[in-house]
């Protein structure tokens, strides 16, 4: 028996929790994802460039022309829109026609994230940002890096705002020169081609008045001149209108148009053929218009490259650069040539002759011998050796920083031996330079391509290996501190220990004390991040109170009680497998349908006693079938179109649901105030299925958002959501203010719906209800006093844990997970539909948009919250005893996620695995949140249970 008041303070643990896996989501970061960015190296560039200007068009940018969310298949696949006689059989003709006959192409791999500021920092700075740098900034960089911009004669640039500028922040005055439309224009719900003839319009105009500005048309006709034209129109249709939409395709065109006229401005403004063109995108596309994770369509870019010092079309290798991927494209005569998308800024920088960017980790294409790059020099095989031998010399200064510095703060540090295995006491990086530059000076290109391939390749390796240095310390470290989190939180759960003895308590004192006093030590002195010495201090925290109350307290319990270590050891290995199987089933959705059939269908028949079934077969029934169509939603597609019909029948069950709750209300003699608060809420969800109605047909006829929709809109979910918050309505019983809630947050799962997302809301508040029900029912009283008195049917403020408890929790955790999964896998970042946000937000605004997305998944999560707190009190324990078990054992799963995370591999694969982590640390908040918060909501309905205080 153990007193939840006085063996520990819920509240200091439910913060001390929160605070906790909080924290500790950064050091997947820490240990995955440390900032590649260090600075004091030198520069180094060849001196001189093929061209004399270079153009970046990157589709979400390009002149280097490049598309924002352009897809590398819709670009180049024949036939890739389907649209009847509309559709034409090439979609960029001038594109595909540079690709066939002038230049080459291939695919740029990207990283994950797939979002335009990463994007452009690994296209212009050479480098991939840490995932975590993305949490720090919108429109400027957490982090000042070197980039080509910077290395320029100057660059122009156009496009959007929220790019351009974070190219200019940090570099030298007046190097970066930028032109931005108003944020306004980004609106989804418009013709997003717009922005990108603003961008030929403006460069256009540069043009015209460099002819009466004397200063500008010298500046223009400099050397190492870079043109950046960002055009963000594509991402913006296709995040409105989906890849595969008239919208998209024609935006293509204009694209493709843009280029054409781009070609041509600088043909008559130079007049000369001195200009290389890059054409790329920052990353691609899902099928459902959405991007940011480690989908393929999402990290395949096309890349198309033309003009000066670039190759033109070369036959196809053996064996076939082509694969299932391009080979719709038609292009499989000629050789495609992928990338890392990394390695462009080392080829924009090798074409206009500027020093390379000092942060690059970047590979010239044409580094390799035994494969075409994208250069064709002047100097032929010669130059681009030279090239290679900077593109060592750019490595080995990034590799030597990072080296001397771990070098001067490490104990015990153990260098790279590939690079620093020294002979006659000179590094092996140092001799194999030198044996580069001496084939370089016998005119033995090949062998100096080769040998500069394989050092370069021992720099990328000696670079992972400096970052990945502290990883296994990391590991154990967080690993230490889920078990201490595991078995600090089990103390609530055994019986109090009356006392410790003081010699006892001072030896884990010390020892504890001995432990984290050497580990801030060691951080001290090799310089480690403040970090480090928090994450080491919870596990010491945790094991030292478990040590001095725990283990004491688990021995009392198993010598007060039947239970062995045997048993103990048996129940946590069916924990563990039963963990493990909501660890598969993130990946496995049908898992959790699996789950619905188990809970509703197997554990009643197979586990309940005969009379308890036979003699409430209505509830039963209820129950199966409840949780068999809940079980429905996880097996449908992810991906959803919009579906208005879909939208008005998850309203129309909602309000079938408080009509019933109306009706049972008038036929029990309800007050008569919660009968009108409940029309009142009705009213609110009719009212918001005739705007959204509305608003849906204006977008999907490309109208736009009327602004009366738009102020209803805000004006009811705002009014409808806050109601039961604000109302002063007394509710005859708990039953009766969750279905409050519930009808106050159906408003949302019409608004922000694309599909059946409230009829699965409805469902799953159904089952919710009735789950309630029937844990009351079966649960029976606990007769093991020694006086059989029937000890659980009185509030107490002892809480004896029971097997059962366990069961109770994974169902908790089991209506966590599935409030998640019901409707789409959000482990993918690509799954939030955007769509529905048009209807309250036309303008971009990725935080409002990611607060509306965030908080339609947090509304289910509200009825949960004061379900569980019902629950608590139906079962006569004291608040938050439930969740106490619940807390012992969720990191399982937050453990094995972690060690799942990879930052190689497919970018799929490196998104999801951060994404798992992430979730399941957060759906631990979430349920300390949910607990607090129903016991609070729901409080006034459980005045009868308030005699059970919890400390």
């Amino acid at each position: 028996m153990a007193n939840i008041g006085a063996g520990q303070n819920v509240l200091k643990l439910l913060v001390l929790g929160i605070v906790f896996h909080v924290i500790f989501i950064a050091s997947v970061f820490d240990c995955y994802f440390t900032s590649p960015v260090v600075h004091g190296m030198n520069h180094h560039g060849s001196g001189y460039g093929e061209a004399k200007r270079l153009v970046l068009i990157v589709g979400n940018a390009l002149i280097h022309p490049a598309g924002d969310g352009l897809r590398a298949d819709l670009l180049f696949t024949p036939n890739g829109f389907t649209f009847g006689e509309s559709s034409p059989t090439v979609i960029a003709p001038h594109l595909r026609s540079i690709a066939e006959k002038r230049g080459a192409f291939g695919v740029s791999h990207t990283r994950v994230p797939t979002e335009s500021r990463p994007g452009h920092v690994a296209i212009i700075g050479g480098m991939y940002e840490d995932v975590s740098a993305v949490t720090k900034g919108w429109k400027t960089n957490p982090v000042d890096f070197d980039s080509v911009f910077n290395q320029s004669g100057r660059t122009f640039s156009f496009g959007s705002p929220d790019i351009l500028p974070m190219f200019a922040k940090g570099a030298s005055p007046d190097k970066v020169v930028t032109w931005c439309y108003d944020e306004e224009a980004e609106d989804f719900t418009k013709d997003a081609t717009t922005l990108d003839i603003w961008v030929l319009d403006h460069l256009r105009l540069l043009f015209q008045n460099a002819s009466t500005d004397a200063t500008l048309n010298s500046q223009l006709r400099g050397d190492k001149v870079i043109f950046f034209l960002h055009l963000l129109g594509l991402d913006t249709t296709g995040h409105a209108y989906r890849p595969f939409s008239k919208e998209y395709m024609r935006n293509i065109q204009v694209v493709d148009n843009i280029v054409d006229e781009v070609e041509n401005l600088f043909s008559q403004f130079y007049g000369d053929q001195e200009t290389s063109y890059v054409f790329t995108a920052d990353h691609g596309m899902s099928k459902i218009g959405n991007h940011g994770d480690g989908d393929p369509d999402n990290t395949r870019t096309p890349l198309i490259a033309w003009g000066k010092g670039v190759r033109g079309p070369l036959p196809d290798s053996t064996p076939s650069s082509h694969d299932d991927y391009s080979e719709p494209w038609h292009l499989g005569h000629l050789l495609r040539r992928d990338v890392s998308q990394a390695d462009l800024a080392p080829l924009m920088a090798t074409l206009i002759g500027i020093n390379w960017p000092s942060n690059s980790v970047g590979v010239l294409p044409d580094i390799d011998p035994t494969r075409a790059g994208y250069l064709a020099p002047l100097e032929g095989d010669e130059a681009l050796a030279r090239y290679s031998l900077v593109n060592v010399k750019v490595l080995l200064e990034h590799y030597l920083v990072k080296h001397e510095l771990k070098a001067a703060h490490a104990i015990f540090y153990k260098p790279f031996d590939l690079l620093e295995d020294k002979e006659l006491g000179v590094p092996a990086r140092m001799q194999k330079l030198v044996t580069i530059e001496r084939l370089i000076e016998e005119g033995k290109w090949y062998d100096a391509r080769r040998y500069s391939m394989e050092l370069s390749e021992a720099c990328l390796q000696g670079l992972r290996y400096l970052e990945t240095y502290d990883r296994l310390l990391i590991r154990a470290i967080v690993i230490v501190a889920y078990l201490g989190w595991a078995a600090y939180t089990s103390i609530s759960l055994l019986p109090p220990v009356n006392s410790v003895s003081a010699s006892r308590s001072g030896v884990i004192d010390v020892g504890t004390a001995a432990v984290l006093l050497g580990f801030w030590a060691a951080f001290w002195i090799q310089h480690s991040p403040w970090t480090f010495y928090v994450y080491v201090a919870f596990p010491c925290y945790f094991w030292r109170e478990f040590c001095s109350r725990g283990i004491p307290a688990l021995r009392r319990c198993v010598s007060e009680s039947s239970l062995t270590y045997r048993s103990l050891f048996v129940q946590s290995i069916l924990v563990f497998s039963a963990l493990q199987t909501m660890v598969v089933a993130y990946t496995h959705r049908s898992i959790w349908s699996v789950g619905f059939v188990v809970v509703g269908v197997l554990w009643p028949l197979f586990t309940w006693p005969s009379w308890l079934l036979s003699q409430n077969r209505g509830l039963v029934g209820l129950w199966c079938g409840s949780c068999i169509m809940t079980g429905v939603f996880p097996l449908l597609a992810v991906d959803k179109e919009e579906s208005l019909p879909s939208i008005l029948a998850g309203g129309g069950v909602m309000l079938i649901i408080g009509a019933l709750h109306l009706y049972h209300c008038s036929q029990s003699n309800v007050d008569k105030s919660v009968r009108i608060s409940s029309a009142v809420q009705m009213g609110l969800v009719a009212a918001m299925m005739l705007v959204t109605s509305s608003s849906v047909s204006s977008l999907q006829a490309k109208a736009g958002l009327p602004r009366l929709n738009q102020i209803a809109a805000w004006l009811i979910l705002v009014s409808s959501s806050v109601y039961p918050f604000t109302s002063k309505v007394r509710h005859p019983s708990s039953t009766s203010k969750i279905l409050s809630f519930f009808l106050a947050f159906a408003v949302c799962f019409v608004v922000l719906s694309i599909s059946v997302e409230g009829l699965f809301y409805s469902a799953y508040v159904c089952n919710l209800l009735l789950w309630i029900e029937i844990e009351a029912l079966v649960r029976t009283p606990d007769t093991s006093n020694r006086n059989g008195s029937v000890a659980d049917q009185q509030p107490s403020i002892f809480y004896r844990f029971r097997v059962d408890d366990i069961r109770i929790a994974f169902f908790f955790l089991f209506y966590v997970q599935v409030a998640f999964f019901g409707t789409g896998n959000v482990a993918s970042i690509s799954s939030f539909y955007l769509e529905p946000v048009y209807r309250l937000v036309p303008i971009f605004s990725p935080f409002l948009m990611a607060a509306l997305l965030i908080f339609k998944i947090v509304c289910p999560y509200v009825i949960l919250s004061v379900v569980f707190a019902t629950l608590n009190a139906r079962l006569h324990l004291p608040p938050f005893s439930l969740f106490l078990v619940a807390l012992t054992l969720t990191d399982g799963m937050t453990m094995m996620f972690f060690l799942n995370v990879t930052d190689t591999g497919s970018w799929l694969e490196i998104g999801q695995s951060i994404s798992f982590f992430c979730i399941t640390s957060l759906l631990l908040v979430w349920s300390a949140g949910i607990c607090a918060a129903g016991e609070y909501l729901i409080g006034d309905m459980l005045v009868d249970h308030k005699s059970t205080k919890v400390d």
